[in-house]
């Protein structure tokens, strides 16, 4: 089998998200396998160039994976001839420069959500990435999950009948920072940096949905601030300004009703941190990251509700689990390796720059929506 290369930038590989999912357990994870399969006895094998404003710890990044090519010049690097891809994984305010740059160099680009804070800064890099003729994609990691993957198998095999709703339960208690260090970063609680859990998880929810259940018509949301005050990484205290909770209601096509709860201030009683209940006519389903249980029709029990008798029933052992039936990978690398062969092979790839604005596009009404107090429609995008 023979090698081809591909030079990567990667910036922001010293963040948590950046160095975790994207460096180690995909981008090295696909070099231990011996690269990309590209199907015609050729292996693409991804040269990772880090980047990152901070010298001493992009340099241990670099020594602790045997890495040699890094740097704290984002001009540096993409100078290069060599470099084919750009990647970042910064904080979002930082994102649409750096992301600009790349294509300008003629770099294909790959990035994290939300890929800008604002919409029209959104749809301003899928329109340069189009102009300039380079391919792009956004990481939209839950669809390759094997909870959500398990349930789109139910989905295609038309398991639900007509499907009536979602139900979606997000979240974790994130420690404030003063007797236990928070597990999240401070900026995410500043709105004037980016923050907030409405920006952060409904560009989630909204390629969710649209890719696994049916297109997002319209959205009412309610965000709030439930800890209105925090301690930083320098253990300061500083006012959180960015919302840490959102309500939201999506009307899908169809006449399908989705309802997501997203908190930073919630105590987990659930199997998994995200979980997705869909109900349809034929049958129900519970996903969460890994798992998937469903319960058809012919086998749903009869509750009588009645507040004077104990329940008798345990109502989680009535449901089955969906089985494996194949081996799943990391998300993210799975959605890494189609990436990198869409740019090797002009193979097909359909998480672009515009299915990333569809995530600022819905994060933006749904900030609006909570500020106005009403429903609003989300309109199709064109670029």
């Amino acid at each position: 089998m023979a090698r081809r290369t591909i030079s990567v930038i990667m910036n922001g590989v010293t963040g948590r998200m950046g160095y975790r999912q994207h460096l180690v357990r995909s981008i090295l994870a696909i070099r231990e396998q011996g690269g990309v399969d590209l199907g015609d006895g050729d292996a693409l094998w991804p040269e990772p160039v880090l980047v990152g404003r901070d010298e001493a710890r992009v340099r241990a990044v670099a020594e602790r994976h045997g890495l040699e090519r890094w740097t704290t010049s984002l001009a540096e690097a993409l100078a290069d001839p060599q470099a084919e891809v750009y990647f970042d994984a910064q904080v979002t305010q930082a994102r649409e420069k750096a992301l600009r740059a790349a294509i300008e160099a003629g770099k294909h680009v790959y990035t994290e959500k939300p890929t800008a804070e604002s919409l029209d800064a959104a749809l301003g890099l899928a329109r340069l990435a189009r102009e300039a003729g380079v391919c792009n994609g956004a990481v939209q990691d839950k669809l390759f999950l094997p909870g959500l993957l398990k349930l789109r198998r139910l989905v295609e095999s038309g398991f639900f009948g007509r499907i009536l709703s979602v139900r979606g339960e997000f979240g974790y208690w994130v420690f404030e920072g003063d007797w236990q260090q928070a597990q999240r970063p401070s900026w995410n609680y500043r709105a004037e940096d980016g923050g907030g859990v409405v920006l952060d998880m409904f560009p989630h929810w909204r390629y969710v949905l649209d890719h696994l259940i049916a297109p997002v018509r319209s959205v009412y949301a309610h965000a709030v601030t439930h800890i209105p005050e925090r301690v930083d990484e320098q253990g300061r205290t500083y006012p959180a300004t960015a919302d840490d909770a959102a309500y939201g209601i999506f009307e899908l096509e169809g006449g399908i009703v989705a309802q997501i709860n997203s908190s930073w201030a919630v105590r987990v009683d659930r199997d998994e941190l995200v979980e997705f209940q869909v109900d349809g006519t034929e049958g129900s389903a519970v996903a969460g990251l890994r798992n998937c249980r469903f319960q058809h029709r012919a086998g749903t029990p009869r509750p009588v509700w009645n507040p004077d008798l104990p329940a008798t029933e345990v109502f989680r052992e009535q449901w089955q689990a969906v089985p494996d039936n194949t081996d799943f990978g990391n998300g993210f690398k799975t959605q890494w390796e189609l990436f990198l062969r869409h740019v090797a092979t002009g193979s097909d790839y359909h998480w672009d720059l515009l299915e990333g604005a569809k995530g600022v596009q819905l994060a933006e009404l749904g900030l609006r929506s909570a500020r106005e107090g009403r429903r609003l429609d989300v309109p199709e995008l064109e670029i």
